[in-house]
């Protein structure tokens, strides 16, 4: 039993299969992507997951309690997190302050004014956020404006934000999109680190597949809403089911 599963999940938009009977498990402390070429139902899958979709049926387990029905706030609390295609900070606070604002609460809008009301008056506060971005190479630029950092920098704040509540699970939606090489490299590099010292289950939806085979334990293929494969990266490589779907082998 995973730390998530997905049983039988179906969704449709008017005559359009988005999801077909996808099941899907993550085991704990493990890094598992999910890819498929554009239209697969990748997507779909992730908005189900963070409580944006309600499936037309099947289930969606995480840590033992259902997700389906709750708000995407409700599952942030359970210890899902998840890093954007687009990096969502407060791009008008500085880095420091985008740091301490999860430490307050959680990505409930309801709290957000409460909690950057009392962002800097909190001793307690300062020091873990001080600590947070001293993990991930960013302490140097706390008083730095969010909206002037590098996209690489801008993902790496983000994923501090989310690192900050102690999340269960990490869920990544293209974290290396619109990326120059380095940064893509630099955020590799990050993810491995995450993973070595905070053991973190991650689950990834990603195009490029040298991100993928860096990182991934186990991958799922996704094809028109319906999985095609999953097994280790070796074997997914030269599979035939694979190499039909991208029209062409993965060059890693």
């Amino acid at each position: 039993m995973g730390i998530l599963e997905v049983k039988g999940v179906n969704k449709r938009f008017g005559g359009l299969q988005a999801l077909g009977d996808v099941n899907l498990s993550v085991e704990e402390g493990t890094v598992h992507a999910i890819i498929g070429p554009n239209g697969a139902g990748k997507s779909t899958l992730l908005n189900v997951l963070v409580g944006k979709l309600i499936p037309d049926s099947g289930s969606v387990m995480f840590d033992g309690q259902s997700v389906l029905g709750r708000k995407p706030f409700e599952i942030n609390q359970m210890g899902i997190s998840r890093v954007f295609q687009t990096p969502e900070i407060f791009a008008d606070l500085t880095v420091m302050e985008n740091i301490m604002i999860p430490c307050f609460a959680k990505r409930d809008g309801a709290f957000r004014m409460h909690a950057i009301e009392s962002v800097g008056h909190e001793k307690g506060i300062i020091e873990q956020a001080e600590q947070m971005l001293a993990d991930v190479n960013m302490l140097e630029k706390h008083e730095m404006v969010a909206s002037s950092l590098s996209r690489g920098d801008k993902r790496r704040l983000e994923m501090a934000m989310c690192l900050v509540q102690d999340p269960k699970l990490l869920l990544l939606d293209e974290p290396t999109a619109g990326m120059a090489r380095a940064d893509t490299e630099n955020t590799i590099n990050l993810l491995k680190e995450i993973r070595t010292q905070r053991g973190i289950t991650m689950a990834i939806i990603e195009h490029d597949m040298n991100v993928v085979f860096s990182l991934a334990e186990r991958i799922t293929v996704l094809a028109q809403g319906t999985p095609l494969v999953e097994d280790v990266p070796e074997k997914i490589k030269g599979h035939p089911k694979v190499r039909e779907a991208y029209l062409g082998e993965a060059q890693v």
